[in-house]
């Protein structure tokens, strides 16, 4: 066959593609489309398939919408991320769990069987660059023709080569095959992805078609893996470049663990009817602070979810320079509950360019699909995770180049904190980190409070080193030490902390990153002066504000400093912060490997000796 001509593939994946029924390698985005919905003019379709026993499972269906193709899923428990579903298939180094360890067989022979059934599909073959066309590596999707929905999302995040500009001799040096029968006939309906790191290519295993853990973070544990082996690393962040009504550009970075306010950092600010800002709501009094903000920043975004801040391009020495990993964002919309919300957005996906893909949302064959009306995980129970797959070139103000960055901030999800009902809620408006805390941080990278992006496990959980672990598939120390050295070598850098959801007794959602990313744009720096921070008094939290103005107004200080706010009072932040200290205490034990960066372990050992603010800061000072 011609076709197996163009690839350099292992002789048994040539085997696949060369005895399978029938192969296609789409030249235009319209065919994923027509392929999704089982055939030209179709507007519904079932994504099926039959055991050896002969049971039919559906386990997608399709639907045609004015402004797209909407995927819903019949198992409830596949509309979300399963954070433990990455297993190691290989016998290189890694922290993650082995596949011989958890289902006691090497994975050789489940990926023989896998090859196998691939071999008795019609198959789409979909080459693209994992990371983009300038920096990133050659990969390949091998998936089923009745997958096109999933093909059409990996597409849409990573880019396609069409059949028509794909050279010669082109050898993968990622793989993605999708096996969606096997999450039923060998992993008892749990979602499975398999990394199988072999010499020179990184096969991808998905037995389940959410694309979240294969199509998007499968591609991320690859970026990471190659920038573990060759010294650097993709951050887990949102990247956005801020202009002020009076020109003062800012950049910042918001890390964080899934629902820690990556792409809600890229939204407009959201406004009430009469145009003011809801800062906050006390949940005991109902006592609302509005804002009048008469001129809100421009917004230039950069990243949505994977910065890369790749060797190439670090062209300056103080500050990290980052470019966009991905060709499209996999945007979560659970914050978008009625019209009116977001407008930008909601233009975007009511009148797209392009027909887009959305998931868990209501659908109906011909009409528009509404980024509000989310589908029901029960009566009154809507899904937590919504999404719509938003290609780069549809978005406004999109910036293309590599960026420098002043800000890193990091985003955590906080739950209500009162002192009849203390918790780990007592983090201000935003803190002010020195260095190595921020590094603590992204070691730890809590969870948080009511996650809707993946299937949560415990109240305070963590996803780990830099909020990328539960994707990343080798060593956490490595990585460890990878961050540190980011942190070292870019030294003219802002690192901050901003809280989502709550703030003690205020709910807040995730208005504290949009107040602050326009106080520090506006300001004309992102320096503070040392007069206007103060140590907090949990020392995990580094500086807390002393005041802050803003459009004129002064913030409440509660809103700074939550131990004076009465509802929670200096025994309820006492109790919070030691909820924190021994969370961090218990996950940062882990990194006291020999191989981490001396400096490292001075850091951690102060925690565990419950080091000051300036403890920390005398490890590496800021540079304010």
């Amino acid at each position: 066959m011609y076709l197996a001509e163009k690839f350099i593939l292992d002789e048994e994946i040539r085997d696949v593609i060369l005895n399978c029924k029938g192969i296609i390698i789409p030249e235009k985005r319209e065919e994923f489309l027509e392929m999704a919905l089982g055939g030209k003019d179709k507007v519904l379709f079932e994504v099926k398939f039959k055991t050896e026993e002969g049971e039919e499972i559906v386990e997608a269906i399709v639907t045609k919408c004015k402004n797209g193709i909407v995927i819903n899923y019949p198992d409830i428990y596949m509309r979300r991320r399963d954070p433990d579903s990455m297993v190691i298939g290989d016998d290189a180094a890694t922290d993650k769990p082995r596949f011989k360890d958890l289902y006691g067989e090497d994975f050789e022979n489940l990926r023989k069987k896998t090859l196998e059934w691939l071999k008795n599909e019609e198959l789409i073959l979909m080459p693209f660059i994992a990371g983009g066309e300038e920096l990133g590596y050659p990969a390949l999707l091998i998936a089923p023709k009745n997958t096109a929905f999933f093909a059409l999302a990996l597409a849409d995040i990573q880019g396609f080569i069409p059949m028509s500009k794909l050279r010669e001799n082109f050898e993968p040096r990622a793989m993605v095959y999708v096996a969606p029968i096997f999450r039923h006939t060998y992993f008892s309906g749990r979602q499975v992805v398999v990394h199988n790191r072999k010499k020179n290519l990184h096969e991808i295993f998905s037995y389940n078609l959410y694309p979240g853990p294969s199509a998007k973070k499968g591609i991320y544990g690859v970026l990471l893996n190659i920038g573990e082996i060759e010294g650097w690393v993709s951050i887990h962040a949102s990247t956005v470049k801020i202009v002020t009504p009076y020109d003062n550009e800012l950049v910042i970075v918001h890390e964080g663990a899934s629902g820690g306010g990556k792409s809600e950092m890229l939204q407009q600010m959201h406004r009430e009817k009469d145009n003011r800002v809801l800062l906050a709501e006390n949940i005991k009094t109902k006592e609302r602070i509005y804002l009048e903000i008469k001129e809100s920043c421009e917004i230039f975004p950069v990243t949505d979810d994977i910065a890369l801040v790749h060797p190439k391009i670090q062209t300056n020495k103080r500050k990290m320079v980052v470019k966009d990993a991905e060709q499209g964002w996999f945007v979560r919309l659970d914050n978008i509950r009625k019209y009116g919300v977001d407008p930008i957005l909601e233009s975007i996906c009511i009148h797209p360019p392009e027909p887009l893909v959305f998931i868990n949302i209501e659908a109906y064959p011909g009409a528009t699909a509404l980024i509000w009306e989310h589908i029901m995980d029960e009566p009154n129970k809507p899904c937590p995770n919504p999404r719509v797959i938003l290609p780069r070139k549809f978005i406004p103000n999109i910036i293309n180049e590599p960026v420098t960055v002043d800000v890193r901030s990091f985003g955590v999800r906080t739950p209500p904190c009162l002192k009849e009902k203390p918790t780990y809620g007592i983090i201000g408006l935003f803190h002010v980190l020195p260095p190595a805390l921020a590094w603590l941080w992204r070691l730890v990278s809590p969870r948080g409070y009511a996650n809707p992006s993946i299937i949560e496990t415990e109240a305070l959980s963590s996803e780990g080193v830099g909020s990328y672990w539960p994707f990343a598939t080798g060593e956490m120390v490595k990585h460890a030490n990878l961050l540190l050295k980011q942190i070292t070598t870019y030294t003219d850098t802002l690192y901050i902390l901003i809280p989502n959801q709550y703030i003690g007794a205020y709910k807040v959602g995730f208005m504290p990153e949009w107040i602050v990313r326009e106080y520090l744009a506006k300001r004309g720096s992102a320096r503070l002066r040392p007069q206007q921070l103060t140590p907090a008094k949990c020392s995990l939290l580094g500086y807390a504000l002393e005041s802050l103005k803003f459009e004129g107004n002064y913030i409440l200080k509660g809103l700074l400093q939550v131990d004076l706010q009465p509802e929670v009072q200096e025994e309820g932040y006492r109790i919070g912060a030691e909820i924190l200290k021994n969370f961090f205490k218990k996950e940062v034990k882990r990194f006291l490997d020999n191989r981490l960066d001396p400096l490292g372990r001075k850091i951690i050992e102060c925690c565990l000796d419950d080091g000051t603010v300036e403890d920390f800061n005398s490890l590496i000072p800021m540079n304010l």
